[in-house]
């Protein structure tokens, strides 16, 4: 599943069925974990997060952020629209 086979980047993410969502992941560069099917990382040059598909938000936490090395926590509707979540979540904390 590409890019283009996921619903219009405007569309809410609770209207995205859970392989798409899976897709849209893997697409940014996500890991799943292989135990916590709900748990997802990812590693960028200046950051790496954990991604927590929860039932009622996407949680988002930035692992040991310098310069205090404390943990950033986000979270987010699934009522936003995915573009939205992606420029939030994928930007950084």
């Amino acid at each position: 599943m590409t890019e283009s086979c996921l619903p219009d980047p405007q569309t809410p993410l609770y209207n995205h069925p859970l392989p798409q969502i899976e897709q849209w992941l893997l697409n940014q560069g996500c890991q799943q974990d292989t135990q916590e099917l709900h748990l997802w990382r990812i590693e960028r040059p200046h950051w790496t997060a954990e991604i927590w598909l929860d039932i009622e938000e996407l949680s988002v936490i930035y692992t040991s952020m310098p310069p205090t090395e404390r943990d950033i926590q986000r979270t987010f509707k699934y009522s936003l629209s995915r573009q939205d979540i992606e420029d939030a979540v994928f930007s950084g904390p």
